[in-house]
């Protein structure tokens, strides 16, 4: 950080200084103005390579991305389960 510009909310002049005040304090206590932000938490999970091979030339049969055609795979299995549970 230059060592001319003061951090805004801790004052600090260093990474050090400022790693410092965060371990001390709570970012909540100064969340006055900051705006809300929506996000989206995304997973990975580890597929065979042959596998994906074989998503992807199946995506592309379908003309859809790999990732909405796993994830109607996904859903629908799921929902296979569930009616399994059920009955």
């Amino acid at each position: 950080m230059d060592e001319n510009k003061l951090s805004s909310i801790s004052k600090a002049a260093t990474d050090e200084q400022i790693g410092e005040f965060w371990d001390s304090h709570d970012f909540t206590d100064f969340d006055t103005d900051a705006p809300d932000v929506k996000f989206e938490v995304a997973c990975t999970v580890p597929i065979e390579v042959e596998l994906f091979t074989a998503i992807e030339q199946q995506a592309h049969k379908h003309g859809v991305q790999v990732e909405t055609l796993i994830n109607l795979w996904l859903q629908q299995k799921l929902a296979d389960q569930l009616q399994q549970v059920v009955a």
